[in-house]
């Protein structure tokens, strides 16, 4: 079984835009994890996820969401998501963190809401 998730990032006006595609589940999250931190690493803060093609997300998924955002937040950073499908949006929504996620209806709202 391979893992679920494709992950593709691109730069714009300093800010990155991480492209996922597939399942975020316990298999994926140690890589989107390891991801994240090297781009902290390399002084990057300011993140906008793009759900579009993402069809579902586990409570492992759901953790690194909580965990991305607040490692953000300590570099004086941000994170926000942008397009999360309406399949995606029922388990933010379940779990309450609708309200603690920044959420976005598509790319260009979630980057000029970074600051």
């Amino acid at each position: 079984m391979g893992i679920g998730i494709s992950i593709q990032i691109e730069e714009k006006d300093k800010k990155q835009v991480i492209r996922l595609e597939g399942r975020i589940d316990a298999a994926c999250t140690p890589i989107l994890e390891a991801k994240l931190e090297e781009l902290l690493e390399a002084g990057h803060t300011k993140f906008v996820i793009d759900f579009t093609r993402v069809d579902y997300i586990s409570s492992a998924g759901l953790r690194f969401l909580l965990s991305a955002t607040k490692k953000a937040k300590a570099a004086q950073g941000m994170l926000n998501l942008s397009s999360v499908p309406d399949e995606v949006m029922e388990i933010i929504r379940m779990a309450g963190f609708e309200r603690i996620l920044h959420i976005f209806p598509n790319e260009e709202k979630a980057l000029a809401a970074l600051v």
